[in-house]
């Protein structure tokens, strides 16, 4: 995974959202795209203003959550989660085990995309091997 774009039709709302869920600001921010740099190998986390979506590459937007859902590794599975709760999110799975290692569950952000946090044993593995 190098980038993951979600779109929002409120904008300002979503990249003010983002910026108080992982803590800082985008370092790339259009009035048409906005870009955090999250996590161990910095990919980018992008937000699309649903205005621009059918000139750069975007789909409309729906009334329920869709696509692939992208998990992110999270260190504390729960404290991420009720994180993303106070902020706004709704729960769309709750937290749950895949298999020895693996536990994740997903919310719907306040802008109808799907956040997918998980706790992965593997992502741990690559990171203590120094690879990626």
């Amino acid at each position: 995974m190098s980038t993951v774009v979600l779109l929002a039709e409120d904008f300002e709302g979503a990249k003010r959202w983002y910026t108080e869920l992982l803590g800082f600001p985008p370092y790339f921010d259009r009035p048409w795209y906005a870009e955090f740099r999250v996590g161990d190998h910095q990919q980018e986390l992008g937000v699309l203003n649903a205005a621009f979506a059918g000139q750069l590459g975007g789909v409309p937007a729906t009334d329920r959550p869709g696509g692939v859902v992208l998990y992110w590794h999270v260190d504390d599975l729960d404290a991420a989660l009720a994180r993303a709760v106070e902020l706004g999110a709704t729960v769309f799975q709750p937290a749950r085990e895949f298999g020895e290692g693996f536990t994740g569950a997903s919310v719907v952000d306040p802008f109808g995309n799907l956040l997918g946090l998980m706790r992965n044993a593997h992502y741990l593995q690559v990171l203590a091997a120094g690879c990626g």
